[in-house]
């Protein structure tokens, strides 16, 4: 495989999870465990115009992602927006998030993908062109 299809495909995985919480579990709601935490942190009021607002910078950063523009300030807005929200429900709302506490663990795992994508595979395929 060449590094160039090594840093494409978790660049396509890193987007499509972010289009995919972005749309389906937050636009559509069809998670709406996700508003719940959003309504838990947040308050009830406005939960549904925040979850929705959150969806749609998620399906932005998607688009981000797949531009391949400023990929280092986009991974390091990655890493902090995932380690910050992670952080704030590990702390508030355990309760609500799929795997408990243990989505931290999942959360660490993306961030790392994110990093190694930006700072090593990327590094490679500008080196090779």
């Amino acid at each position: 495989m060449t590094n160039k299809l090594q840093h494409q495909l978790p660049t396509y995985f890193i987007a499509s999870v972010w289009f995919i919480n972005g749309l389906f579990c937050k636009v559509l709601n069809l998670v709406p465990r996700h508003q719940e935490i959003v309504a838990s942190i947040l308050g009830d009021q406005y939960a549904r115009v925040l979850t929705l607002l959150i969806g749609f910078s998620e399906i932005i950063m998607a688009a981000w992602v797949l531009s391949r523009k400023w990929t280092k300030i986009n991974a390091i807005t990655q890493i902090v927006i995932i380690a910050i929200m992670n952080t704030l429900e590990f702390l508030l709302v355990p309760e609500l998030l799929l795997w408990g506490k243990a989505n931290a663990v999942v959360a660490f795992i993306f961030i790392c993908v994110i990093w190694y994508n930006a700072f090593h595979l990327n590094k490679q395929v500008a080196l090779q062109s």
